[in-house]
């Protein structure tokens, strides 16, 4: 019985591992746009592979746990006194949260938030793999500065 018990916790652990995380999709993720960039998307980010999420838009993907989540669609950030980073020819918008940072870029529509937990410092370093996605949506006329 130990063996049996011992393979049910395993698989007990590894079904809460594959759980979808909850997510939901932007007010936005509908541009078609977002379905091309995800097309795109990488199969591991910061070294973390893809996870299931609860949304079936194309507009929303997961990577690790914790999640390092990606969203298509949100509201373009205007001016902000926040960082402003290029990455490999994309301005991103840095935010700092309780447990990481998120990042939404500028300049470009349909906007695109990275959220990357703390567990994956220095945050920025998850945004050079998902610049490289970006980068084919046209860079409008504001930049960082």
């Amino acid at each position: 019985m130990p063996g049996a018990l011992a393979a049910a916790l395993v698989l007990a652990l590894l079904a809460l591992r594959e759980r979808p995380l909850d997510v939901a999709a932007p007010p936005g993720g509908s541009d078609p746009a977002c379905a091309r960039l995800a097309d795109r998307l990488p199969a591991t980010l910061h070294g973390q592979s893809r996870r299931p999420t609860t949304s079936s838009s194309p507009a929303v993907a997961a990577w690790g746990d914790p999640a390092i989540v990606w969203r298509c669609g949100v509201t373009p950030p205007g001016p902000t006194q926040n960082e402003c980073t290029e990455v490999n020819g994309v301005d991103w918008v840095r935010v700092p949260l309780d447990d990481g940072s998120s990042f939404t870029t500028y300049g470009r529509e349909p906007a695109v938030q990275l959220l990357v937990p703390r567990a994956y410092a220095p945050e920025p370093l998850t945004l050079p793999a998902v610049s490289a996605v970006v980068a084919a949506v046209p860079q409008g006329p504001r930049r960082c500065t």
